[in-house]
């Protein structure tokens, strides 16, 4: 795997292979604060037909680092240091996860979320901390070949 690097800051989300992969989107992320969404497919299920338990987390996650990112106008990455989750209901239909920047330093975003679904019910909920990174730059490709 290698960096993405190259987009701008608020673009690299929509590259990133896993959101893609789950089909999350971002509607908003600014002055600390994102709002991700996410619709029902058969692949991202459990066993009792509601949205995976890492599919949630995955969303937190996210949710919190693109408000964290948010106060730096995407100039900087972040990376989960920490994060205690809470799974309270199964989650049904299309759910949506807003995520926010409660405390910051120049290094570090502390950050609670909540999922909630169609009908405003919390589903889950977390708080983490997160690391700010300098963003990945482009780099010449210097793969090399051997004979």
């Amino acid at each position: 795997m290698t960096p993405l690097a190259g987009a701008a800051g608020r673009a690299i989300f929509a590259q990133v292979p896993f959101t893609r992969l789950l089909g999350a989107r971002r509607e908003f992320s600014e002055g600390g604060r994102a709002r991700l969404a996410i619709d029902p497919r058969p692949e991202l299920g459990n066993v009792i037909g509601a949205m995976h338990g890492g599919v949630l987390a995955t969303l937190l996650d996210v949710a919190m680092a693109s408000a964290a990112v948010s106060l730096f106008d995407f100039t900087r990455t972040a990376v989960t240091l920490n994060m205690n989750t809470s799974f309270l209901e199964p989650g049904r239909g299309t759910l949506t996860a807003d995520g926010e920047v409660v405390q910051h330093d120049d290094s570090v975003a502390w950050c609670r979320a909540a999922i909630t679904d169609a009908g405003g019910r919390l589903i889950a909920q977390a708080q983490g901390s997160f690391r700010y990174l300098p963003m990945p730059q482009a780099t010449a490709n210097t793969t090399e070949t051997t004979p």
